[in-house]
């Protein structure tokens, strides 16, 4: 149960989204970063920048955000949930790029401290062919979800144990993305 009355049955509006549905006027400006960090044109594929925000939420203990966002980077890449599970095992033999690696490498610097991210993470990730636009939006989702993640665990948020209640948000987020609820 939350720590706060969200007005509502929790499991309905489970994690973030019934926190987003809570305060609309924090809510939307929230589920549109959402849709600009995960969703907007990028050179980063969809399914990995899902990946990124996946991998910082597991790392920070976000269990809601972790399985969501497990979830929609599966939908999105191949072959599924077998490479999620991977890079959350052990990023350094998952079956990724080496760009891909060298970028999960800053988002856990990043979700350790800013400072964290040294000038040598940053070369390795432009030696695997990171550009500077896809290590600034590794930096800045993976800052968006320490906060998304401290915002869902702080007010103590309701998460779904069945793996099917992802996959089924997911296939939504897919679809629509995060501002827009069907």
């Amino acid at each position: 149960m939350a720590h706060i009355d969200l007005g509502f049955d929790e499991k309905t509006a489970p994690g973030i989204v019934g926190l987003l549905r809570y305060r609309p006027a924090t809510g939307g400006p929230l589920a549109a970063l959402a849709d600009a960090l995960l969703r907007a044109p990028n050179s980063l594929s969809r399914g990995e920048r899902e990946l990124i925000a996946a991998q910082v939420s597991a790392l920070n203990g976000c269990a809601f955000c972790r399985d969501s966002h497990s979830a929609v980077a599966a939908a999105q890449l191949e072959p599924g949930m077998a490479v999620v599970e991977q890079v959350r095992a052990d990023p350094s033999t998952a079956p990724i790029s080496a760009k891909l690696r060298a970028l999960l490498a800053i988002a856990d610097a990043v979700r350790e401290s800013g400072h964290a991210v040294t000038p040598a993470l940053v070369a390795g990730a432009r030696e695997a062919g990171a550009t500077d636009v896809e290590i600034h939006d590794t930096v800045l989702i993976a800052a968006a979800f320490c906060m998304f993640n401290r915002y869902v665990d702080g007010l103590g948020t309701f998460t779904p144990d069945d793996p099917a209640a992802h996959a089924a948000s997911a296939q939504r987020i897919v679809e629509f993305g995060y501002s827009v609820r069907p």
